[in-house]
């Protein structure tokens, strides 16, 4: 997924009401960013950051830069807008690059499915069961090379594991997939501390036949691509 503009490099000044950001661009100007990113984003939003924007001439947008890269130590990048997993997934599914998801001739996005909800992708084909496929952006680091989900409290992550325990149930296919979307960690757990009940919303799910799988990202200032398969442990260690 290759962004739109060229990124020009700022320094944040500080982000609040969730999804703003002030930041000084290099030659000196001030700018109000969107950031596309409703979670706590711990770690990637200190002010005096390295931060990377996109910039925009569209007349219907109210904002004309949107937060796209968070610069981490050792030149590493962190993807912070949370629309962009689905998008790098999309295309990891469609160059068959999702090695769980292999002999699926049809996935389609958004398909209703649950209590009111949508699943991210619904995989079909014909003599093999349904895969419901749910995705979850993962850019969350506090120790060694562990990326960690999630990175708050979240009920709707929780009730996302519940309904694909259901679609199991039903005798399909289930998968929550893991992006992580940060290019210094190389596996992922769940930051059980953060939400007990996601964790064990987690382990219920596993056991009802939920696959759980993880993929990194590539991240350079040109875009986001589908990456490499990862180890998921959901047992927190000490940090």
């Amino acid at each position: 997924m290759r962004f739109q503009s060229p990124l020009v490099p700022a320094r944040l000044i500080r982000r609040y009401k969730r999804f703003l950001a002030d930041a000084v661009l290099d030659d000196g100007r001030e700018v109000i960013a969107h950031c596309p990113n409703p979670g706590a984003m711990l770690g990637l939003a200190e002010p005096g950051s390295r931060i990377w924007l996109e910039p925009n001439d569209d007349p219907k947008k109210k904002l004309r830069f949107g937060w796209r890269l968070s610069e981490l130590e050792g030149d590493h990048l962190a993807g912070i807008d949370t629309s962009l997993p689905n998008k790098v997934v999309a295309e990891g599914l469609h160059d068959g690059l999702v090695r769980e998801v292999a002999g699926y001739e049809n996935i389609r996005p958004e398909v209703p499915y649950g209590t009111r909800s949508r699943v991210d992708f619904l995989c079909q084909s014909k003599g093999l069961p349904d895969l419901y496929l749910e995705v979850k952006n993962v850019h969350l680091r506090r120790d060694s090379d562990w990326a960690e989900f999630p990175d708050c409290v979240t009920q709707r992550g929780a009730k996302h594991l519940a309904e694909l325990s259901q679609m199991v149930a039903e005798g399909h296919r289930a998968m929550m997939l893991y992006l992580i979307q940060r290019t210094d960690c190389q596996n992922v757990r769940v930051a059980a501390d953060l939400d007990p009940g996601y964790a064990r919303a987690f382990d219920a799910a596993r056991a009802a036949g939920v696959e759980m799988v993880a993929y990194d990202t590539v991240i350079t200032r040109q875009g986001v691509s589908f990456g490499k398969a990862h180890l998921i442990d959901p047992l927190p260690q000490a940090c």
